[in-house]
């Protein structure tokens, strides 16, 4: 189960990533002004009613998502890091993002200081891991709290290494406690 709704959160990240994409070089090349995603979004609405998370708002935010992570999911397959190696069977390997890892570059007893971690943050496998491993609400909170990315990173590896939820994210970010 922790697997399936691992792999299904990596899945749609990947999706709002590149949605995010498609939206942003349309944006670019033909000049869509403010007015184009709304219409999109009620447009998409009235034709796929079934259709959950393409309102006006979150398609801005998977246009600032793909903009903030530009290199995240150009390597594939996705490498999903496991939490706990008793709960997280390994032998299953059906979809891409079920291709998990052992994580030893994270210690047991909690994320790294923003000092210690590798010097090339931007690596995409290392933010591959770190996204994909927390839902998108989270990811968004990230985003828009926290504009150095080595400290995102200390945030997202810390989040869903102490399984925090987005309002406990919301006061580590408040009180700084990357520090």
């Amino acid at each position: 189960q922790v697997r399936t709704a691992m792999s299904s959160n990596a899945n749609m990240l990947v999706l709002y990533w590149e949605i995010g994409g498609v939206l942003a070089v349309r944006q670019q090349e033909e000049g869509w002004g403010a007015a184009v995603l709304p219409r999109l979004a009620v447009d998409l609405l009235n034709e796929l009613p079934e259709l959950k998370g393409f309102s006006d708002r979150n398609m801005r935010r998977m246009i600032q998502f793909h903009e903030e992570y530009p290199e995240l999911f150009s390597i594939w397959p996705l490498p999903v890091a496991k939490s706990h190696e008793a709960i997280l069977d390994t032998s299953i390997r059906s979809l891409p993002v079920a291709k998990l890892e052992n994580r030893a570059a994270v210690p047991a007893k909690g994320p790294l200081p923003v000092a210690q971690f590798p010097a090339d943050t931007t690596d995409a496998v290392i933010w591959q891991r770190a996204v994909a491993q927390l839902p998108w609400a989270h990811n968004i909170i990230l985003i828009q709290k926290v504009k150095d990315l080595p400290t995102r990173l200390w945030y997202a590896r810390a989040a869903f290494e102490h399984g925090w939820s987005r309002d406990v994210l919301s006061l580590q970010i408040d009180s700084q406690a990357h520090k």
